[in-house]
């Protein structure tokens, strides 16, 4: 009588899904960034929104959907950009102010982040002077967002007793022109340091004398 055969070993298919589809707001993300890139080698006034639809291959149904014009993807380059700026809103707590302010100002940032916020701050201030509207955005949606979120931080600290200030909202201008005048001027060009650690520091040391002060604690 003969044995019977043994199974046959069973390869299971893979069974095949659908390709992910990306949500809307990877999508827009995704955008955003392809505009960004657009705007730092070509420039605003150059770039046009067929480009940014190419570049991130999305339809311009799909760009003109999510974004209706291309001030309003500028907007959104903007405020993606003030992120690299100032880190803020976020949780610092358990942070000495010191500590705190050098991670809400980003000063351990790498030098390819860095030479890309350089770009962007100077691609703005040389095109707000041809485009009005990126001058406007720029201080509606970068210096003037980014202040109140400072001011209300320091407001924060302010009432912990952390900090110790008259005025918070005069101390987050202070300290912001401190700081990001440290990274480029206004004339739109990069400020001259021997490199990006001579800089690093610097912005420490600015962050040390804001929080300390400079003169002796009896003679203030």
């Amino acid at each position: 009588m003969p044995k019977p055969s043994s199974p046959q070993p069973h390869t299971q298919r893979k069974a095949r899904g659908r390709p992910k589809v990306a949500s809307a707001d990877e999508r827009r993300a995704g955008i955003v960034e392809a505009a960004r890139r657009l705007f730092l080698a070509e420039g605003y006034g150059r770039t046009t929104m067929s480009e940014v639809a190419a570049h991130c291959h999305a339809s311009k149904r799909t760009l003109y959907e999510l974004f209706p014009s291309k001030t309003d993807l500028l907007a959104a380059v903007i405020e993606q950009h003030r992120t690299s700026m100032l880190a803020l809103p976020g949780d610092y707590e358990g942070l000495g102010l010191c500590e705190a302010l050098e991670r809400i100002f980003q000063v351990d940032i790498d030098e390819a982040a860095d030479e890309e916020r350089a770009a962007f701050l100077s691609l703005t201030i040389v095109e707000a002077a041809q485009f009005p509207e990126v001058g406007e955005m720029m201080r509606r949606l970068g210096g003037q967002r980014a202040h109140a979120l400072l001011a209300e931080w320091m407001e924060g600290e302010k009432k912990a007793g952390r900090l110790f200030v008259d005025d918070t909202a005069s101390a987050a201008r202070i300290l912001m022109d401190m700081m990001f005048g440290a990274v480029v001027t206004k004339t739109g060009t990069a400020a001259e340091w021997p490199g990006l650690e001579a800089r690093k520091d610097y912005m420490r040391r600015c962050i040390r004398i804001f929080v300390h002060g400079t003169g002796r604690p009896d003679q203030t």
